[in-house]
């Protein structure tokens, strides 16, 4: 165990494991925070193409965008130019000072999440969705191992509680608001990250961040992001922004195992 536990010190010393929670965090650090498969990427899309609309951004420069704690090592992090906006699954961490929380609808996170882990081979055609659910629900990956980021209702209200009376430094954002109306969205969050911008150029980033281009970008580059590398090619990545998927794909036993374990905060958040 103290072997093993040296290697481990080692591996992170010299910058070979990712950071998570044992991320360096500065006092001028924006995190953009989500429970996994809540339209995170998406989202990384607009606010780095909103940081810098000059230069788009596509999966090979993603994670020197807005870096994912969960990709990169803590040394490298500590390297970047400050201040950083940095993407986190985690839940809550007091030494967080502004936070950007996405949230969304847990029956359709649950169907990204069961395609996603297809398409990285984590599990086979032959798991199905409904077993896939109940792993969820539970808070625990495909291999019943507990999931690092708790089931969806943990991490979800453990930023809700906590965050609740700091809403100068805490912007909640509902996926399915950003869907609906991107530009209002959008607004919100350069408003927060304190950017000057303009109607054109929030239009110019929503169009670069679009479905079609991101669909675009994922067929010419995304063999360039790590997360992505030995991943089955007939499952995309990025998957419609239809809001009734979930409908079709789920069956009504699953429907009704998450509606009556995570009934409350689904009500809370306008998911019912």
């Amino acid at each position: 165990m103290m072997i093993k536990r040296t290697k481990e010190t080692i591996r992170s010393l010299i910058g070979l494991t990712s950071a998570n929670r044992n991320v360096t965090v500065y006092s001028d650090d924006v995190f953009l925070v989500s429970y996994p498969r809540s339209g995170n990427t998406w989202t990384r899309f607009l606010i780095g193409n909103l940081v810098n609309i000059d230069e788009p951004i596509d999966f090979g420069k993603i994670e020197l965008r807005i870096p994912d704690i969960h990709q990169n090592s803590d040394r490298k992090l500590r390297q970047l130019n400050r201040p950083r906006i940095l993407k986190s699954h985690e839940s809550f961490d007091p030494r967080y000072k502004k936070i950007i929380y996405l949230v969304r609808d847990p029956r359709k996170v649950v169907v990204s999440y069961y395609y996603y882990h297809l398409k990285v081979r984590k599990i086979e055609e032959s798991y199905s969705l409904d077993s896939y659910v109940d792993r969820f629900i539970e808070g625990k990956l495909p291999s019943d191992k507990l999931n690092p980021f708790g089931s969806w209702a943990d991490n979800v209200s453990s930023w809700l509680g906590a965050t609740q009376n700091n809403s100068s430094h805490f912007l909640l954002i509902r996926y399915e608001d950003m869907i609906k109306d991107t530009m209002t969205e959008l607004k919100k969050i350069a408003f927060f990250l304190d950017i000057d911008t303009n109607d054109k150029q929030l239009t110019k980033v929503i169009n670069l961040s679009s479905v079609e281009n991101m669909c675009k970008l994922e067929k010419s580059n995304i063999h360039l992001w790590k997360p992505m590398k030995g991943s089955r090619n007939d499952i995309p990545f990025i998957r419609s922004s239809n809001s009734n998927t979930w409908k079709a794909n789920l069956s009504s036993n699953s429907i009704k195992k998450i509606e009556f374990n995570w009934e409350w905060l689904m009500a809370e958040l306008g998911y019912f």
